[in-house]
């Protein structure tokens, strides 16, 4: 495929043989993106892990300091005495039987869905539904919770869930190329070291294997792990 005129002159501006240091990254990124539209900034980490042992399994979730600067559409599943808690801290849709029957029905139009404990037997008949679009509610990401209202607040102001692929790769937003670079620099190290956080205990070698970002249209930039501090 023929690269476009800004594509060609992006790629130039990236040596793809240079690791560059975090903030040099933040700011290059940034740089380059050349799309009419405000580019997600994508943090992709090769991790020395084998997703398919249950003891290497890396999953989580962060809370980006500046946020995603993506507005997200949020439903809780909860009973009737836990609706106007849920309202109050900014859920677009709240309620229960009439969504898992919407649900039920293919509409999937939200972007994270958090429950209280004493629907999911409810829920989890959904799970065929949830499952394959990383909807379905679970308790280590905190989207299973009594305290719908905080965990209504914690996703708007940032807070993202993640999990390593079928490869070894974990692929995560964090931000927005309208971002100063210093915010996309800070929301990458909040990220990276909650990564460092979760390290497996029986890990051996290299765990950060390769670390790079790059806009939605951009070219990827290498980034040099030992300018990453707790990492």
């Amino acid at each position: 495929m023929a690269l476009t005129k800004n594509h060609k002159k992006a790629l130039e501006a990236v040596d793809a043989e240079k690791y560059y240091s975090l903030e040099e990254a933040s700011a290059l990124v940034k740089k380059v993106a050349y799309a009419k539209f405000d580019e997600s900034v994508e943090l992709h980490c090769r991790l020395g892990v084998d997703p398919r042992q249950a003891n290497q399994m890396v999953r989580g979730v962060a809370t980006l300091p500046h946020g995603t600067g993506k507005e997200v559409t949020v439903l809780v599943l909860t009973t009737p005495d836990k609706e106007a808690e849920a309202k109050e801290a900014g859920a677009d849709h709240v309620g229960l039987d009439d969504y898992i029957q919407k649900i039920q029905g293919g509409w999937t139009d939200v972007d994270v869905i958090i429950c209280s404990p004493d629907v999911m037997a409810k829920v989890g008949r959904l799970g065929r539904v949830l499952g394959p679009r990383g909807l379905m509610p679970n308790p280590k990401s905190g989207t299973v919770t009594p305290n719908v209202g905080n965990a209504v607040k914690e996703v708007k102001a940032g807070k993202i869930d993640f999990k390593v692929d079928k490869t070894g790769i974990i692929h995560v937003s964090v931000g927005k190329v309208s971002f100063t670079p210093e915010q996309i620099s800070q929301n990458t190290l909040e990220m990276l070291q909650t990564l460092e956080r979760l390290k497996p205990s029986g890990i051996k070698g290299i765990y950060f294997k390769s670390i790079s970002m790059a806009s939605t249209m951009g070219p990827g930039v290498k980034i040099d792990k030992s300018s990453v501090p707790g990492i």
